[in-house]
């Protein structure tokens, strides 16, 4: 099998953020505003939380020490799966000169199928975070309101799911900056971006660019913009697939995590029975989320 010629045919097959396929134009690439890239070379990864020390007692005079102990918390296993695809050129296009103009529209949309295919299951992760059937290490799905942890339950969702609105941006932004770790400790955790679908991407500018409180008389600033709550801004995602569901990612370190474990690759070979020219493509990788912490949601909306 011999790979597609790097020099013209790979700018074609994966050419980076904008380009322009057959007749139309595709978005830039989502899925990294999503998610934190890191390369693998093994068959998964595994990362471990580990649970900190708790509050230091006070120390009665004369009295021992009392010591605590860093432990094991959740594992999360990523399990990289694969992903291929292909066509075929009869010989019989090739015999009639047929080869170069239907070659190059396959590949480009070969090419798509790959780019899209990537970025709806990137989102997935996202479309399926209250979905109690696709669960994470601790058992539960991305957000929920019971996260099970060493100090307690824990949540990374609105209580009562809400729809968006201002009010509802900020009681997310509170819930977050009041983050604890697995023993109860308080975090700086910080609200970096805002994941929003298509639908709310008006109002999510309203919201987050207006001068003064949005839809309102009021004179009062508007607080998520004078606190620089979005340090990432908003980020459409045109894989979401419900209107209402909108997400706050964070900085948290080992949050949502994609591990890229075999870059995309395109190669051709010729069919011995049919004589036919055969193209196919090749990529391996996983997404998912190591510590719910790393993002919240409004709860699908009200």
């Amino acid at each position: 099998m011999s790979a597609v010629n790097t020099g013209n045919i790979a700018k074609l097959l994966w050419p980076g953020l904008h380009a322009i396929w057959g007749e139309y134009k595709d978005h830039p690439v989502e899925y990294k505003e999503l998610f934190d890239t890191s390369s693998s070379d093994k068959q998964y990864e595994e990362d471990q939380l580990l649970r900190g020390l708790g509050l230091a007692p006070r120390k009665s005079e004369g009295a021992a020490t009392v010591y605590d102990s860093t432990s094991q918390g959740i594992t999360s296993r990523y399990t990289h799966a694969a992903y291929s695809l292909g066509f075929m050129l009869t010989r019989e296009a090739l015999a009639d000169n047929q080869y170069k103009g239907k070659a190059l529209k396959a590949m480009k949309m070969l090419a798509r199928s790959f780019r899209q295919t990537k970025e709806t299951v990137a989102a997935n992760v996202y479309n399926r975070a209250h979905d109690t059937n696709y669960v994470g290490g601790d058992g539960k799905a991305l957000c929920v309101t019971d996260h099970p942890t060493y100090s307690g339950n824990q949540s990374n969702r609105l209580t009562t799911a809400a729809d968006f609105s201002e009010s509802a941006l900020e009681d997310l932004c509170v819930q977050i900056c009041n983050a604890v770790d697995e023993s109860g400790l308080k975090i700086a955790l910080q609200p970096s971006k805002l994941l929003i679908p298509t639908a709310l991407m008006f109002e999510a500018a309203r919201v987050l660019k207006s001068v003064g409180q949005n839809d309102s008389a009021n004179n009062a600033i508007n607080a998520l913009r004078s606190m620089g709550m979005f340090s990432e801004g908003a980020k459409v995602n045109h894989y979401f697939d419900d209107p209402d569901a909108f997400f706050v990612k964070t900085d948290v370190p080992e949050g949502m995590r994609h591990f890229e474990r075999e870059a995309p690759e395109f190669a051709q070979d010729n069919d011995f029975d049919t004589s036919n020219l055969k193209y196919k493509g090749y990529e391996r990788y996983s997404f998912g989320w190591t510590d719910f912490r790393g993002v919240y949601s409004n709860g699908a909306g009200a």
